[in-house]
């Protein structure tokens, strides 16, 4: 049986300027809802659709106590953090979403 896997991710708009913390137990498909507007509020009328930062985690409870944590930093400190790991803010997430219809179906449900 295969452990379940959480993620504290944040995303932003094409310009790097507004930026978005949260946590998901499905990274793959909660871009797929980020980039296609799917995801109502704050992300979808930002247009955040670009993940440039994650972290893994194997509880929800780990994941939570991250995604407060960031989401108390200073901008500064989570425009540095993402910029170790991902100095040009490129979108982690481009090249997963190619093969996303045939992963993931609407009721958000794997298939394989």
């Amino acid at each position: 049986m295969r452990k379940r896997k959480f993620y504290a991710y944040i995303t932003t708009n094409k310009h790097n300027t507004t930026f978005y913390i949260g946590i998901t137990g499905n990274l793959l498909e909660r871009m797929y809802q980020h980039k296609n507007g799917l995801a109502e509020g704050f992300t979808k009328r930002y247009k955040l659709t670009k993940l440039v930062y994650y972290e893994e985690f194997d509880s929800a409870y780990s994941a939570i106590r991250r995604e407060k944590q960031l989401k108390n930093w200073h901008r500064d400190w989570k425009i540095n953090l993402i910029k170790e790991n991902n100095s040009n803010f490129e979108d982690l997430s481009e090249d997963w979403l190619k093969e996303m219809p045939k992963q993931v179906r609407h009721d958000g449900k794997e298939t394989r």
